[in-house]
Formats: structure tokens, C-alpha cells, sequence
């Protein structure tokens, strides 16, 4: 299992920092990784298999070319449920140039002033882009998801089932806070698709293709895409030209490949 989110925060310099955060799990190993940009030498890695992981707190600095980053992270008493990312109890905080560019986890505000901040540390504005999530092994696949800054945390559930015994005429079910929002019959004939629908104020389309698990059972995934947009943009799924106003709604994607073999 893989979590992967990509965050951008916008320091208080306008120097811009993309940080890639995977969460990961599988038998044998559990870890987390942020890459920060696209410098392969600035990325920060823990696992069950190195001494950083086994510790489950402390600090590390990297240098870059551009930038002084500080790690500090501490999962001593972090709590898992069945994703590799912790759920509560946990930290990591990054420091981009003496200035907080990150927080993950549930930081309290008085660790965060004694450790970390004072009157004159600032605090980057942190937007979330997008969010990859890898499962296996099963037919349903439950995940949580905000779609907006200012949104409440929504939880989805895909559920691939059948109308008779079995898999037999398999049936598509897609519920956002319980509430069931596309339900797709002959699945094996409607194996791709799209629909939008109306959530937090904003119109976010949802793009299904389970073509592999009928085709290509052994190896293939299924993908269902979640995508925020405004409503005057009537195109689905092209890329956009990254030239946006700070004052514009920055678009959210949530991205789940599921796989049916463990």
C-alpha cells in the first residue's frame, strides 16, 4: 500500500517549494519519503529498515543548491489504522530557509512554539495539489479526502460488487460520506467513464477505468481519478498551463489505483 501526495507552500520570500510525500507499507517494510523539487539529492527518506525509522524521532538537515532544509519528525506514539499513513499521535515538520514550509500529523501549538516557532519565524501558505493512493487485494477501497482548504475531510468508499451470487454482472459503487454518488451496472461494457459531481461548493469530476480488471486481471489496476475544477472549465482530464493568480482556486486531484491481486 502507497500514499502519495504532492503539497506546494509559498514562502514568505515567494521562493516556492514542491514537496512530494509518500507514505508506504507493504510485509516487510514501512516508511515515508519527501522529495523536495526535482533534485533527487534533497529527498528524505525513513524506514523499518534504517536507523532513522527505528529511531521514531529526531531531525535531519539536507542541503540543496537552493535551499536549507530541516526535517523534524516524531512517530514515537504514532497510531495506524489500515493505511501506511498514521491517522494520530505523529509529527514531521519540515524548515525551508528558518521558515516552517510543512507540518504533517497533529502538531500541538505549544510543541510547535517551544520547538519550533518564535514572534518572528513565518509560517508558508501551503496548498495541497494532489494525492495517489495504490491498494491491492480487495473490492472495496475506503480513503478520506479534502477537497478544499476550507472543505471538510469527506469520506469515499468504491465498491465493486455484484447484482448476484459472486462477481457475476459486477455493479460500480462510488459513496462520499455515505451517500451513494455514481453507481455504474455492466461494468464490463461501461468500463470507463466520467461523472461530475457537486460537493464543498465545487464541481469535481470523477473519472472511472477498470478496463485491466476484466482484461488484464493478473498485473493491471483500476484507476478512479477525483478532480476539483471551477465551473466555467468544461474540460475534463487535459493539463492546463501552470500560470495561476495567488488569489485563484488552486485544483485538487485525488488518484486511486486499485489492484484486485494482493
Amino acid at each position: 500500500m502507497q500514499s502519495l501526495v504532492s503539497i506546494k507552500s509559498s514562502l514568505s520570500t515567494r521562493k516556492q517549494i514542491l514537496a512530494t510525500v509518500s507514505w508506504s507499507k507493504n510485509h516487510t517494510n514501512q516508511g515515508l519519503s519527501i522529495k523536495f523539487g526535482n533534485d533527487p539529492s534533497t529527498c528524505f527518506k525513513l524506514g523499518t529498515h534504517t536507523r532513522f525509522f527505528r529511531k521514531m524521532k529526531g531531525s535531519k538537515l539536507i542541503e540543496s543548491d537552493t535551499s536549507k532544509i530541516e526535517v523534524f519528525w516524531d512517530l514515537s506514539s504514532a497510531k495506524y489504522e489500515l493505511g501506511p499513513e498514521p491517522v494520530e499521535g505523529f509529527y514531521v515538520l519540515v524548515m525551508v530557509d528558518s521558515e516552517i514550509g510543512l507540518i504533517l500529523g497533529d502538531i500541538g501549538e505549544e510543541t510547535l512554539t517551544k520547538k519550533f516557532k518564535t514572534s518572528s519565524t513565518s509560517v508558508a501558505k501551503v496548498s495541497l495539489v494532489s494525492r495517489q493512493e495504490h491498494c491491492s487485494g480487495n473490492t472495496i477501497y475506503a480513503t478520506k479526502a479534502r477537497f478544499c482548504d476550507t472543505g471538510m475531510q469527506h469520506d469515499i468508499v468504491i465498491k465493486c460488487s455484484g447484482e448476484t451470487e459472486g462477481l457475476r454482472n459486477p455493479v460500480l459503487s462510488v459513496y462520499i460520506d455515505k451517500k451513494t454518488v455514481i453507481r455504474v451496472k455492466r461494468l464490463q461494457w461501461n468500463f470507463r467513464g466520467n461523472q461530475t459531481v457537486f460537493l464543498d461548493g465545487l464541481l469535481i469530476d470523477l473519472l472511472w477505468d477498470v478496463h485491466d480488471w476484466f482484461f488484464n486481471p493478473g498485473s493491471g489496476y483500476a484507476v478512479f481519478m477525483f478532480r476539483t475544477r471551477s465551473g466555467m472549465d468544461s474540460r475534463l482530464w487535459l493539463e492546463e498551463k501552470l500560470v495561476q493568480k495567488e488569489q485563484e482556486r488552486i485544483e485538487f486531484s485525488l488518484l486511486i489505483y486499485a489492484s484486485k491481486s494482493p
